[in-house]
């Protein structure tokens, strides 16, 4: 048992106050390790502003969504009424579900700007492995989380959004239409699969998702923050003071707390500006459709998930018989390439190209439907697998050559063409580019291991370069 501090009688009520608390609860400990006394090198730039707001608006959305449960009825019959009834009825009601519907939206906006610069600047490398893991793990939840409270509004596009999804799954061999059965929780998606969702989306997933964000937390005050150099600041070789805290360094409050809070403010007006402005976004936020109560017996004329999704909803679509001839040219040429160019045993050789025959087989044999959703969840999960894919000698682009840039750059367009190709309805020629989009998608990532040793890299220096600004 641990031993009681004591304060000066004399001391303020406050510090009593504290110091009683603090010897039942490490308070005053935790606010000194993750806050006041965490040292977060000193260059910290734009970037690194989007992990806050991310917490930020989680706090608005759990915050807006306990109000919004209070009137909602989770009941087929009664679900689109009771979402009318806090539009118009309930007071101030119609700012909390704009807030939360944006706020949607929002995180995603804020989460892809996050992982952008974990990609950009190698936060995802040793020893932040787990930290990228739990990253990963807390988009995974958050496309859950979105998917089914896009249900819940019981709109034209909830309603065949969650039938175009749900039946994906039965696409799965012999256990695909148990699989979307169970999902459902009847044949058909209503009042059964309603109430399934709203009891994830309130209750389970996100359970899971403050764990996770906790644990992501607590990995990264654990090894400390990256930053756009790539120089660790807390390693055994650092610069640190008598104290022990590392020169490139500088507390996390008040510093970047101040940092932080005028990011918070920027990011409140604009977010003020749409709820009160442009709440549906031009139909991306909130899609006209699902403003019409959903109809089993009515299919609009273009189904399409929130754009959010919509990179992904394109790869899935990018999948046809067409394109699994592609997909078995890459699998054997991947098989080739490491039957012929990797230096590992000749019976590992021999394995890996009957591996690569024998999946191309699988893939001629199981429709092509299958395989988009293979596609469509391997674009997301291949995104765990990043920090062993990367064979750079440093970390941040800053000292990649310069072509590495041009290669991301590309990435990142790619991604908002997907995004937009999603949107819109099936074309040929659209389909041919979400093709080739879905081909670059993968290879980025799988031929990573190759293309980030090419090239010749600048020295990364051994402290931080910062200019005050």
């Amino acid at each position: 048992m641990a031993e009681f501090k004591e304060v000066s009688p004399n001391a303020s009520l406050a510090k009593q106050a504290l110091n009683w608390v603090d010897n039942r609860f490490p308070a005053s400990k935790l606010y000194n390790e993750h806050l006041g006394q965490y040292y977060a090198p000193k260059n910290f730039n734009f970037f690194y502003i989007f992990g806050s707001l991310a917490l930020l608006v989680l706090v608005i959305q759990i915050t807006t969504g306990i109000f919004l449960t209070m009137h909602y009825k989770p009941d087929a019959a009664l679900a689109f009424g009771s979402v009318e009834y806090i539009m118009r009825d309930v007071p101030w009601g119609w700012l909390i579900r704009y807030m939360h519907s944006t706020g949607a939206s929002a995180f995603f906006i804020v989460v892809y700007m996050h992982m952008f610069r974990g990609l950009i600047y190698g936060s995802y490398r040793k020893p932040r492995e787990l930290i990228w893991i739990f990253g990963c793990a807390i988009f995974l939840c958050l496309m859950a989380e979105a998917f089914m409270g896009y249900l819940l509004p019981w709109g034209q596009m909830s309603y065949w959004g969650a039938q175009v999804i749900v039946n994906l799954f039965a696409a799965i061999p012999f256990i695909g239409p148990d699989l979307a059965l169970l999902i459902r929780g009847d044949y058909v998606v209503g009042d059964a699969t309603l109430n399934r969702f709203f009891a994830f989306h309130v209750i389970a997933v996100p359970l899971v998702l403050l764990g996770l964000v906790a644990a992501h937390i607590i990995a990264l005050h654990e090894v400390g923050s990256n930053n756009p150099d790539g120089v660790e600041i807390k390693g055994p070789n650092a610069p640190k003071d008598a104290e022990g805290h590392p020169l490139d360094g500088i507390p996390f409050h008040p510093y970047y707390t101040v940092h932080d809070i005028f990011a918070v403010s920027m990011f409140l007006m604009v977010f003020t500006a749409i709820i009160f402005l442009a709440p549906e976004f031009g139909g991306y936020f909130l899609e006209y459709n699902n403003f019409i109560p959903a109809d089993p017996l009515k299919t609009p004329a273009h189904i399409a998930p929130v754009w959010y999704f919509t990179p992904y909803y394109s790869m899935l679509r990018a999948i046809t018989s067409e394109m699994m001839y592609a997909l078995i040219a890459c699998v054997l040429a991947g098989g080739l390439f490491a039957a012929f160019k990797t230096k590992i045993p000749m019976l590992f050789k021999a394995v890996l190209l009957g591996a690569a025959v024998a999946a191309s087989a699988a893939m001629l044999m199981i429709d092509a439907k299958f395989w988009g959703v293979v596609v469509m969840g391997g674009a997301v999960i291949i995104l765990f697998f990043l920090p062993w894919l990367d064979n750079s000698e440093v970390k941040s682009i800053r000292y990649r050559p310069s072509w590495n840039k041009y290669l991301y750059g590309i990435f990142v367009l790619n991604f908002l063409i997907l995004g937009y190709l999603g949107v819109q309805p099936p074309s040929a020629i659209g389909e041919r580019v979400s093709q080739i989009g879905t081909l670059f998608y993968f290879g980025f990532f799988l031929l990573m291991p190759w293309w980030s040793r090419l090239g010749s890299f600048k020295a990364v220096p051994d402290r931080i370069i910062f200019a005050a600004h």
